[in-house]
């Protein structure tokens, strides 16, 4: 576990700790499962938590309320999970080539990188809770040479349909250039271009789209070609990537300078 920063008594934490990633994984299970309508299976109903085999072999980023934590018994209230393509390379790969092939991405420099299974306690969702998580974002990337940032980024529901403005939005306006951009699996393949661009209306698509979606493509994320539709997770899943030397500068300075004073002094 490395402490990355403190802001209040929210500690920022890089951890491989197998209680901390457990209460991330009951925090997840919250989230997905409960609040957001995945399907569990029986187990992780029965556990309470949500897992894979990917917790194991991945990096861990946590925000951990301190007021609330007690000995080995941490309270996670927001986290990410983040492989490095050097790790994922030995062991199986990305959990985002289930549903994407990734073979024609290639990172401009450096290493990829996945972000997935982010989520946030719904009484910590406020802009410095995310500030937290992209300092720790921001600082891993340096640490580790990162030139691409990588991951299933989700619309609610399963029916296309109901998302033909936004997942068009996305083809037409943020699709990924040749060699950076990733496409569903030919058995998982859901078309996005499902209206034509002059159909297209900017402020309902923007609407659809979740914010943290919407914060990806504000520093520079694009998509790439066809959904996938996840049943378990109810969700419709596009495959963001976000090359890091194209962040926008602005949001560099806004989630790596402008933190929290405490974070600032850590």
């Amino acid at each position: 576990m490395t402490v990355l920063a403190r802001a209040n008594q929210l500690e920022l934490r890089v951890t491989t700790d197998a209680a901390e990633i457990a209460a991330a994984q009951r925090l997840r299970f919250r989230v997905f499962y409960e609040e957001m309508g995945a399907v569990p299976t029986a187990a992780m109903r029965a556990a309470g938590m949500d897992g894979d085999e990917f917790d194991a072999v991945a990096d861990h980023l946590v925000v951990v309320d301190l007021a609330r934590s007690t000995g080995r018994d941490p309270t996670v209230v927001g986290c990410y999970r983040i492989l490095r393509q050097s790790v994922a390379e030995g062991r199986g790969g990305f959990y985002t080539a289930r549903g994407f092939d990734l073979s024609g991405v290639r990172s401009p420099y450096g290493e990829m990188m996945e972000l997935g299974r982010s989520c946030v306690e719904p009484d910590y969702r406020t802009g410095a809770m995310m500030q937290l998580l992209w300092r720790g974002i921001a600082d891993y990337v340096d640490q580790h040479h990162i030139g691409l940032l990588l991951g299933c980024a989700s619309l609610p529901g399963t029916d296309p349909d109901a998302a033909a403005m936004a997942l068009s939005f996305l083809h037409h306006h943020v699709l990924a250039p040749a060699g950076l951009r990733p496409r569903a699996l030919p058995e998982r393949f859901t078309l996005i271009n499902r209206l034509p661009t002059e159909a297209i209306d900017h402020r309902a698509a923007l609407k659809q789209l979740p914010p943290l979606l919407k914060a990806y493509l504000r520093m520079g994320g694009m998509i790439g070609d066809g959904a996938v539709v996840d049943r378990q997770f109810n969700t419709i899943d596009v495959c963001l990537v976000l090359p890091t030397a194209q962040v926008q500068a602005n949001y560099q300075r806004y989630y790596r300078l402008n933190r929290p004073r405490e974070a600032a002094a850590a």
